[in-house]
Formats: C-alpha cells, structure tokens, sequence
C-alpha cells in the first residue's frame, strides 16, 4: 500500500438469520484512492458498505479507523429528519463549521435543492439529492456513498464526477452506472459469495479480471474433477481401508468432494443469469409517433417551441435533460397522455404500448410477488401466450421460491425494479416505454436488458441518465434542454456530446409554426392534388384504423363462425384488405411529407 490505511476491515464475519454473508473479510482502502465496490444485486454490497460506516456491527473481526478521521455515509435509502432541507445538509458540517451557511447553499445549489423546503414535501429523488449533499458539504476524510448517481440528471452527475475526481479523502462507491465509474474510480473491490477480493485499477479493468478469474475457476475445477475420478477409482479397486496412510486418503477424498461441491455451487452461482426476454405484439403501423411544431407551456415556463420529429417503427429513441426541464411532460404528449398547447402529435395504428415507471407506482406494495405476477389468479403468469409456473418465472429473474409470498414493500430497490421489467416483458406490445429503467440494477442484469431491448421488434422511448446504456442501445437522442429548446441528433450519447453546438457557436433559431401555418406552407410549396391527398390521407388512416379495430372485434367473437359463417368469412377478408389500404395509405402519407419538406427548404 502507498499509504496507511484509512479505514480497514480484518477477518469481519457477518451472519443474518444463520445464514453466514461474509467470512473473513479483509480489505483497506487509503487516503486518495477511489474505490468502487461492485458485485451482484444480493451480493451485500451495502451492508459491507455500512460494515465500512459503522452503521452495522459484524459477528466478528475488527474494523479500524484512523483516529480523527472523518467518514460521511450516503445510504440507498435516507431519513430525513431536520424541519428544512438547509438543516439537514448542515449537518454534514463538524459542529465548528456550522456557522459556514455560505457551504451548504454551494452544494444545494450545484444539486438543484431549495433549502428551504420541508423534508416531508421532497420525492424520493428530491431526498437522496439532500442526503447527498450532506455527504459532500463537510469534505470528509473518508466518503462512504450507495448509488450517488441515482435519481440524478446528467449535468449534476458530470458535476459530480468533477467533485469527486477533485476529492482528497478515500472514496468507496456503489453504483449502477458504469460511464461514472469509468471515470471515478482508481481501485476496485469485488464482493463475490462472501469474498472480496482488491484490484489496483479501476472499474474499466473489471470485466477483464472477473474473466480471467472465472476461466481460472473453470481450470481449478476441472482439476478437482480430474483428481477426484483418479480416487475414486482407487476406492473402487478395493484397497484396505483399514491401514493408517489410506485412512488419511480416504479423509482427504471427503475433504476434496466437499470443496468440489462448494465450488461448483459457486460457479452455478455465478453462472445463473436473469432469463429477460420482452415480447413483442401485433405489429404497428410503419409509422409510430409524428409530431409538427409542438409548443407546451405552463404558466411563464416554456417546455416545449415548435418541436417536430417522426418516429417510426423498430426506432429506438433515448430521452436526456436536466431534471425539470420537460422530459416527462414530452413523454407524455408523444405518446399521447397529454395534449400540447399547440402543434400536431399523430399516433400510430395498432399500437400496444407498456410502460415502465421509474417511482414504481404500478407496483402494490402490500401485494407479494406472487400476486403482482399473476395479478392474484392462480399460480402462473402468461409469457408469449403460453402459462408459465410463477415461481419458475420468479427464478429467471434471480428470485428464491422462499420470496413467493415476501409482500413488495420489504424488497430492495433493484428487486423492485427486476419484478417491474418481470411483469412489463410478460405483455405482449409493439411500444415500450422506460422511464429510468437502469436505476438498481446490477450489471449483469443490465447487461442482459441491453440485449433483450437490441432484440425488441418493436420502438422504444427509454428516459435515461446512464450515458453508456444510451450508447449501447439507441439510435437517436431527444435533448431537452430547457427554455423551450429542442433537438434531436442521431446516435448514442456520445453521438449526442460530438453533434451539440458549442457554447462559442451560435445556435440554431427555433421557430414556431402554428397548423395553420404549416397547411398554408403545405399547399403553396406542393402541388394541389398532392397538397389535397396529403391533407385527406389523415382522416383516411383514422378511419381505416377504426374498421380494422371494430373487424378484429368482431372476429374475436369465439361464436361467430358458427353463428354467422358468412359474416366470419366477410369479416376475416375485409380485414387483411383493410390493413393492406391502411398501409398503403401511410406508405404514401410519408412520401407525401417527405416531399413537402423537400420543397420547403
């Protein structure tokens, strides 16, 4: 070690309800290093995390201090119990420094906290966002911080890698969020089945090491088979037991099966993966969302001017902005929640949407797993159109069958967050819509959503912070800036980051323009018949959607085909005819629009 520990754990055992979590734990970390601790949800990585603080007492083993220092822990879940939010942070001062009010409004200010407020008015977001700056405001010799990133908008995250880069104290970080640890961490510990184990780099050698160390498991356990099936045959040739040196072989060959069963219990663990897949409805309509000019307002707050954009199927956009800015409330116009001020938004044919809340509202917390999974009916959950036992799909989420009946309030965050994408892949649709879907989850899971949504035949709005799942996953990016600003940009984040004007460059004029402005630019840029049809061709696709919808009604009817042959047969040709027209109609719509921009230009 460069320097003398800071803090430090030696041979810290833990146990809860008999079942041992930690053994033998060692591990230090130094003034000036940047450690992030990372493993599996369930792992135990926040209770080691509050072994580290001191807010929980292991069975055994010593944790060590250095004297003076100061430590200030950041916890998933934070209890804010001061009358303002100003006080709350103040706290985070030694009792000398209190007087220095001049810090505390720094802090809330970088994080977008109103001090005056009530912590009883504040969402969870809004809380963690104060337990942060608690943390921060004292500049401890030590910074303890659980998922720092979540519930955070991008300029606050990128505000607060620089603080933390900037940070001379020792740094242990949990987080989700592998672009922030990329740039912030300098060492990593990795809680592996009650083992940690140090590396001296950061979270960008992770995955290397952990497959280097899987493959060396894999090595050692074959050679533990190899030797074990040499044994065994020697047990099988019949030599005596009874001489003192074969009796000692005979303990070591006990003692090799019971390592080999530990190990590979180990491997299966670290083999077992959340089986996600996400399945896709009817297909929609070639065309999913148009949206021309939309401006939305409230009060003098301006969210949205003269916004366009078009949408179409198997499109996969990300949303980014500050918080407050109008994601949510874009959100909500483009999948038709809410109306704009002004504008158009046209909603495709056909669609089945599924949303994801990122506050978790679907979610009942006093109903078990078991009843969200099959909404209180019997002991299956349907998945692509065929019955599944609950706790067999409760398994390819990583839950225990002992977990059936455990009520969704006792649950952890990113448990919370698996039995939400449980129940949203289980429907079938053609639009899924994430609000924060990362938050929680571990890395192995989001590694495998990643490619469930990359298989996903249908279009995705995702609502996003992690900058590295933009990458990995979208096509384009809707920016909200603020103030009304708008643009979008093709590509991931990173896309994002190298299209943006720079703040030296002058940007771009919105301009908005009323529907009547847009049908007056419409018949004097094309020509009349063109301008006509493209006028009418709305109304058209709206009609033939609702044929098409009152058809399937009617052959949905499990008795029509007996009651009514002839109408069945009527029904059913009409209706593929209907949708060819409804197609076609929309094939020309968009060639019709695309040439009225041409000529607009």
């Amino acid at each position: 070690m460069a320097s003398p520990p800071l803090l430090s754990l030696r041979d810290v055992r833990l146990t809860f309800g008999g079942t041992p979590l930690f053994e033998g734990v060692t591990t230090w970390v130094s003034r000036g290093d940047k450690t992030c601790l990372v493993g599996r949800n369930g792992s135990g990585k926040s209770t080691l995390l509050k072994v580290f603080a001191g807010d929980i007492l292991s069975d055994s083993g010593e944790r060590f201090v250095q004297p003076g220092a100061r430590i200030a822990y950041l916890p998933q879940d934070p209890v804010l119990d001061c009358a303002t939010i100003a006080d709350y942070v103040t706290l985070g001062l030694a009792e000398d420094e209190r007087d220095q009010t001049y810090r505390v409004d720094a802090v809330m200010d970088a994080l977008g906290i109103d001090g005056s407020r009530s912590p009883t008015q504040l969402s969870g977001g809004e809380g963690r966002r104060a337990a942060l700056a608690r943390a921060l405001v004292g500049n401890p010799d030590a910074l303890l911080l659980d998922e720092p990133t979540n519930h955070l908008d991008l300029p606050t995250i990128l505000w607060l890698e620089d603080w933390l880069k900037a940070y001379q104290g020792a740094l242990v970080v949990i987080s989700h969020d592998r672009r922030f640890l990329d740039n912030v961490s300098r060492q990593t510990l990795w809680l592996e089945r009650g083992v940690v184990r140090r590396a001296e780099f950061g979270f960008s050698g992770f995955a290397n090491w952990q497959e280097e160390t899987y493959a060396a498991e894999e090595a050692e356990l074959d050679r533990m088979d190899n030797l074990l099936r040499r044994e065994m045959h020697w047990l099988a040739r019949g030599v005596t037991a009874r001489r003192k040196r074969n009796m000692g072989r005979r303990r070591a060959l006990d003692v090799l099966r019971t390592d080999r069963a530990q190990r590979f219990t180990s491997k299966q663990d670290h083999d077992r993966q959340t089986k996600l897949a996400a399945e896709a409805g009817d297909m929609s309509g070639r065309l999913v969302i148009d949206a021309e000019n939309v401006c939305k307002g409230y009060g003098d707050k301006v969210l949205a001017d003269g916004f366009s954009t078009r949408i179409m199927r198997g499109d996969r956009i990300g949303l980014i902005g500050p918080n407050g800015a109008g994601k949510t409330t874009l959100l909500r116009m483009l999948t038709g929640d809410l109306a704009p001020d002004g504008g158009v938004i046209r909603l495709g044919t056909n669609l089945e949407p599924a949303y994801f809340d990122q506050r978790r509202d679907r979610l009942d917390p006093n109903l078990t797993i078991w009843d969200t999974l099959t909404d209180g009916r019997g002991d299956n959950v349907w998945v692509r159109g065929r019955p599944q036992h609950v706790v067999g799909y409760m398994k390819d989420f990583l839950f225990q069958e002992a977990q059936a009946r455990t009520p969704v309030r006792a649950l952890s965050g990113g448990e919370r967050n698996r039995l939400l994408l449980a129940k949203l892949l289980a429907k079938p649709s053609n639009l899924l819509i994430l609000d924060e879907p990362t938050n929680d989850l571990d890395m192995d899971t989001l590694d495998l959503l990643e490619e469930v949504l990359a298989d996903y035949e249908g279009t995705l709005l995702v609502v996003s912070h992690d900058r590295d799942f933009l990458d990995r996953l979208v096509t384009s990016v809707i920016a909200v800036e603020g103030d009304g600003v708008i643009n979008e940009y093709v590509g991931g984040y990173t896309d994002y980051l190298n299209q943006r004007p720079r703040k030296d460059e002058p940007k771009a004029e919105v301009k908005a323009k009323s529907a009547e402005q847009a049908r007056t630019k419409t018949a004097t840029k094309l020509s009349y018949k063109d301008g006509r049809e493209l006028e009418e061709l709305p109304g058209r696709m709206d009609k033939l959607a609702l044929e098409i919808a009152k058809l399937e009604t009617d052959l949905a009817d499990s008795q029509l085909y007996t009651r009514d042959r002839a109408r069945f047969d009527k029904s059913a040709a009409r209706v593929d005819v209907a949708r060819a027209e409804l197609e076609a109609a929309e094939e020309r719509w968009l060639e019709l629009e695309a040439l009225r921009e041409e000529l607009g230009r």
